[in-house]
């Protein structure tokens, strides 16, 4: 009996190992469709910049991650000797690694709101700033109850902070924090002649197109795996992001009068307001969510760059950051029983929770992106900013024509 008792225990955590490995993978090639929505979006003097970025931060994000910001979040280091991170089949190192993907998301998020104009070692420098303590702090405050702020919810409300997969403690920090960096860096020289708007189309709507699926097919593992353990899966996460997904295509379709960009992203904001309540929501609920949150970015895309001119070149602050917020949100309604979910979630905590979120990011942004403001500089001069950032930083193009 104890052999056999033995043998299902190894199988059980060696199935949760592989389970967050392949999820902790998916996300992982998610990078690359952050990548080339970047890559497709901006100007083609800055496509090689876009790309370097990316791959960048996330070695960066990872050094960081691994010996401080894991620590911040969950009090738990890796200088320990391999046979004991080797032990339940390495389970807390996958686990580790599943969890990187998602802290590196946050400079690959804001990334692209500061193309084209941003320089290259101080955004690196702000990246592992942000990876290594900002992030992890609210983190570690949601998803491992530090400081008490989840008891204090529960308490008050009945019930803490959901969120399952991220909408907040990911995409809106990372959103916000964004916001902060593009009012730091202004408008993109060229941008506005005469009070009006110039255009800087897209340069490659394949590219474009590529990055938004890469990112819609990963975006499976990011919510699906969250659960971490083979348990905990549920296939009503799988259909409430596919129907969130498919409410931000419809939407962004309708509203965006047909335009690639906007269709591409809309099933992106679709899957960034689910991730919270994904696993609580009725399928219709996750729809309306989806709708929702493709008609926010559409119009506030257009919003912004055409009445306020705030120059977040991908529109990453209302994708992840207004989405985002929107998710948490969501969660506390849909999420209800009366409206088909599963309860066990408050609206007063989902917008207490939503509402911290967004003060950290924007206190951290301001700290992290003031003092490189102040000490470093964050622009590319006006002359290195016209050659293109691909050539003045990298010294080569995407393309040899020759």
């Amino acid at each position: 009996m104890d052999n056999i008792n033995s043998a299902v225990e190894t199988l059980v955590q060696s199935s949760n190992t592989l389970f967050i490995l392949m999820g902790a993978i998916m996300v992982l090639a998610m990078h690359a469709g952050f990548a080339f929505l970047e890559v497709g979006t901006v100007r083609k003097k800055n496509q090689v910049n876009a790309l370097v970025k990316i791959i960048a931060d996330f070695g960066f994000s990872a050094v960081i991650y691994f010996f401080i910001g894991y620590w911040i979040a969950y009090d738990t280091t890796f200088l320990a000797p391999a046979s004991e991170l080797a032990q339940n089949n390495g389970y807390e190192l996958v686990k580790f690694f599943f969890l990187l993907t998602f802290a590196a998301a946050i400079p690959a998020i804001i990334s692209g709101g500061i193309a084209e104009r941003a320089r290259f070692y101080p955004m690196l420098a702000a990246s592992g700033l942000i990876v290594g303590f900002i992030y992890p702090f609210f983190e570690g405050l949601i998803w491992n109850g530090n400081y008490g702020f989840q008891a204090w919810l529960e308490a008050s409300f009945g019930a803490g902070f959901h969120d399952f997969a991220g909408s907040v403690v990911v995409h809106g920090v990372g959103g916000w924090l964004a916001l902060v960096a593009v009012l730091f860096l202004g408008i993109r020289n060229g941008r506005y002649r005469n009070g009006k708007l110039v255009a800087f189309a897209p340069s490659n709507i394949p590219f474009l197109a590529l990055g938004a699926w890469i990112l819609t097919v990963g975006w499976f593992g990011f919510n699906v795996m969250s659960a971490q353990t083979m348990d905990g899966i549920s296939g009503l996460v799988a259909v409430n992001s596919l129907m969130a997904m498919v409410g931000g295509i419809i939407v962004s379709l309708l509203m965006g009068k047909n335009d690639p960009g906007f269709i591409h992203n809309g099933p992106l904001a679709g899957l960034v307001a689910v991730c919270a309540g994904s696993d609580l929501m009725h399928p219709v609920g996750a729809l309306i969510t989806g709708g929702v949150a493709g008609g926010l970015f559409v119009v506030l895309f257009t919003y912004l760059q055409n009445r306020m001119k705030l120059d977040d070149v991908l529109g990453v602050w209302p994708l992840h950051g207004v989405c985002g917020a929107w998710g948490g949100i969501a969660a506390g309604i849909f999420g209800s029983e009366a409206l088909g979910g599963l309860g066990g979630v408050s609206l007063m905590a989902q917008l207490i929770g939503t509402f911290a979120g967004i003060v950290v990011a924007v206190i951290g942004g301001i700290i992290v992106y003031g003092i490189l403001a102040k000490t470093v500089g964050l622009r590319m001069d006006q002359e290195d900013e016209y050659q293109g950032a691909d050539l003045s930083i990298h010294k080569i193009g995407s393309i040899n024509e020759d």
